[in-house]
């Protein structure tokens, strides 16, 4: 039969696999091939080839490649946990959230998982991908499915399928163990070679390669304290709310009682907030206020209702933007591909940043620059600035956590917070919510909203922003005095209702229509909420609009 792989014709006997045909083009890709593309849809490697079908590939290095492997990788030692263990209990055990390449795992039940418990968990794993199991794919009744996972005692997916709009379920085996996930799988467990598994707090972690390096050695796993602090913490509030699921959000949604965990998040946030600004207090001296994270954290929200919080404490805060600090246009350098780098810190002007904040905390009178986007010029025209003892500077932007941004300023005079949006609901047990997926939603509503951008043309430029966060922000997080997630359990089901139309309007022969399908795919599992209830200080306004701030 003749097909078409890379716009070039084959001939190759009917029946062939994709992984088959896959053996024949690994050399034209830069990592191990995960699946095929086929049109406009991506395809399994364990499923057969069509005639006429044209044909490319998508390896691990790919975002669905990566997503692939490490879903597969889950499954694979969920599979080990099941032989080795304790059948009956697989449930119990739950991949709660991702610190940097790994995700952290953990396990109710009645025994202790130590280091020789976890080495045989392992082997496991090992003997499994030596012995190349294929993973199956089986289409199943619904009513039929939530049956077997009643069996299985996993009653997160359940719940799930409640409100499942289709007659059918997609579940995987390997051997005997079943489970449900959404999205595509590698063909077998020979495909994934690289992983790590090490015991952290409470449960363990399962350590997965990155997706620009996935052959390197994952046994390096790099620990992120702070940061593992904050997304336990989110998970705390979560099952305190008794939402650790996106069941269990639905639940609430059509049992009448969204109001009331809006209320009781909101109260959360503004608790947290409130902390944050008395310890601020607490320590003394601090006049610089550095508030950086990722797009779409909610930064600017943050730091009007923190400057609330701190005009109730008798302090003055003032708010400065290291935009203002941007370089003329001109002057801006050029990243790897030619264009402007807004993201880097050579952008800003930081040695009149620098002289600035000096003259400020020697009690001088400063002008302040400002930058305008339009003609791309750094103008001296901005506010003039004296600061006196309860005067405090709110300075927001990507670099505020980078002390070669402030190097200048004496270390106790500044106070630095990482904000994020960390969302630690998941679909169920064994499916977790990608927290980029959640920002990336965030930015595409506001983007709309606010500069009538197209949900093509925010996910065309994603790519760039997380090259930006990577280099210039995450580097930096562990060293902020606090962080904050900006995260809230019930905001995709708000989001939901703007997203799902900019999605929708994306057409086939748009390079972002898989992306996009990926989303509406994920936004199905939701049920829609009204913004209605929500306050008009939230975060959450900051993307819906309403906001009662600038923003």
């Amino acid at each position: 039969m003749k097909i078409f792989v890379n716009g070039k014709e084959y001939d190759y006997p009917s029946g062939i696999t994709y992984s088959e045909l896959a053996k024949d083009f690994e050399k034209d890709y830069d990592s191990d091939i995960i699946l095929a593309i086929e049109g406009v849809k991506y395809r399994e490697l364990f499923r057969p080839v069509k005639e006429g079908e044209h044909i490319s590939f998508e390896p691990l290095t790919g975002i669905a490649g990566h997503k692939s492997y490490k879903r597969s990788a889950c499954m694979l030692m969920l599979k080990a946990f099941y032989d080795v263990i304790d059948n009956s209990l697989i449930d119990r055990v739950k991949v709660e959230f991702s610190i940097g390449k790994a995700y952290y795992c953990t396990y109710r039940g009645d025994f202790r998982l130590d280091e020789e418990k976890l080495a045989l968990i392992k082997k496991r794993m090992e003997e499994l991908v030596k012995e190349d199991i294929p993973f199956k794919k089986t289409q199943m009744e619904l009513n039929k499915a939530v049956e077997r996972f009643e069996e299985h005692g996993m009653a997160m997916k359940r719940r799930l399928f409640k409100y499942r709009r289709y007659s059918t379920v997609n579940v995987y085996s390997l051997n005997k163990y079943e489970d449900y996930y959404y999205g595509y799988m590698v063909p077998s467990t020979g495909y994934i070679k690289w992983f790590d598994l090490l015991l952290y707090d409470e449960g363990f972690m399962l350590v997965l390669p990155e997706r620009k390096d996935p052959d390197h050695d994952v046994e390096h796993f790099t620990p992120s304290p702070k940061l593992f602090k904050t997304m336990k913490e989110s998970t705390a509030w979560g099952e305190m709310l008794e939402i650790s699921g996106v069941a269990e959000l639905n639940d609430c949604i059509a049992g009448g009682r969204f109001n009331d965990l809006v209320l009781v998040q909101e109260a959360l946030m503004e608790k947290k907030i409130a902390d944050i600004a008395e310890d601020i207090i607490g320590r003394g001296g601090r006049k610089f206020i550095m508030i950086a994270g990722p797009s779409s954290s909610g930064k600017t929200s943050f730091s009007h209702r923190l400057s609330i919080e701190l005009r109730a404490h008798g302090y003055k805060p003032h708010p400065i933007a290291l935009d203002n600090y941007f370089k003329n246009r001109a002057d801006t350098p050029l990243d790897e591909f030619g264009n402007k780098n807004y993201e880097c810190l050579e952008a800003l002007n930081v040695e009149l940043f620098n002289q600035n904040m000096t003259d400020l905390l020697a009690g001088k009178e400063v002008q302040l620059p400002t930058y305008d986007f339009l003609t791309g010029m750094s103008e001296m025209n901005g506010p003039l600035m004296k600061l006196g003892e309860e005067d405090v500077l709110v300075i927001e932007g990507i670099h505020g956590l980078n002390d070669e941004l402030s190097y200048s300023l004496p270390k106790d005079s500044k106070y630095k917070i990482y904000i994020s949006a960390l969302t630690t609901l998941n679909v169920d047990e064994h499916n977790r919510i990608p927290t980029t997926d959640a920002r990336l939603l965030r930015r595409m509503v506001r983007d709309f909203r606010t500069r009538g951008a197209s949900a093509s043309k925010t996910l065309d430029m994603w790519a760039s922003v997380r090259r930006g966060e990577d280099e210039n922000i995450f580097p930096y997080q562990e060293s902020a005095d606090v962080m904050f997630n900006s995260a809230h359990i019930y905001e995709l089901a708000l989001l939901k209702q703007y997203a799902e139309p900019l999605l929708f309007g994306i057409e086939e022969d748009d390079p972002q229509y898989f992306e996009a399908k990926r989303l509406l795919k994920f936004l199905e599992y939701f049920l829609g909420a009204s913004t209605e209830g929500i306050p008009n200080n939230s975060i959450v306004r900051e993307f819906v609009g309403g906001s009662v701030f600038p923003v």
